[in-house]
């Protein structure tokens, strides 16, 4: 059932996860989804924790070592992924699903803000609070993705390009890149 669901929502979006209609598509009866999953909220919870997994697993493969390298790959990473997979995103930044606490989706996504928030400390040594700087960062990113999402990027900046906004959200929260000096 939640391979279904993960099927479903990327085919259809969060708006199409409905108790019944996974059923159906998993061949199983109506009532069968109860048995695993006691509410609609664990079943939706179960599906997000796929999309949180997927993601880390997309983020476990950046291979550089350089934090703000690692950073700017991550934040990629971040907006293609609500790009190409725009239900699952929809889904796993649900609010009541995270507040829950229904299949410890907080458990799966913090350690993900907080490896952030590491990198975020080692390239902004001077941060008082490295956790806001990634809070604001994240809060960017996700309103770059958004904004893509809702075909308003076009409206708001006359073009469907993340990038300028990408490079521009980094050095906000990160500082200008520094220019390489050879030796």
């Amino acid at each position: 059932m939640v391979r279904t669901g993960v099927e479903l929502v990327d085919a259809e979006g969060a708006g199409a996860l409905s108790l019944r209609e996974i059923a159906r598509r998993a061949g199983v009866s109506h009532g069968a989804p109860r048995r695993y999953f006691p509410t609609h909220l664990d079943l939706l919870s179960a599906i997000a924790h796929e999309g949180f997994r997927a993601l880390g697993t997309r983020v476990a493969a950046i291979d550089t070592a350089d934090p703000r390298d690692r950073i700017e790959a991550l934040a990629r990473l971040y907006l293609d992924f609500a790009r190409t997979r725009g239900g699952m995103y929809e889904l796993m930044f649900r609010h009541d699903l995270l507040e829950s606490g229904r299949l410890g989706l907080r458990d799966t996504s913090l350690p993900l803000f907080a490896h952030v928030a590491e990198l975020v400390a080692r390239v902004r040594p001077d941060a008082a609070d490295p956790a806001t700087v990634t809070g604001a960062l994240w809060a960017n990113l996700h309103g770059i993705a958004q904004l893509r999402r809702w075909g308003s990027l076009r409206l708001a900046t006359g073009a469907d390009d993340v990038e300028p906004l990408l490079t521009a959200a980094l050095d906000a929260h990160l500082g200008p890149r520094r220019p390489v000096t050879g030796r």
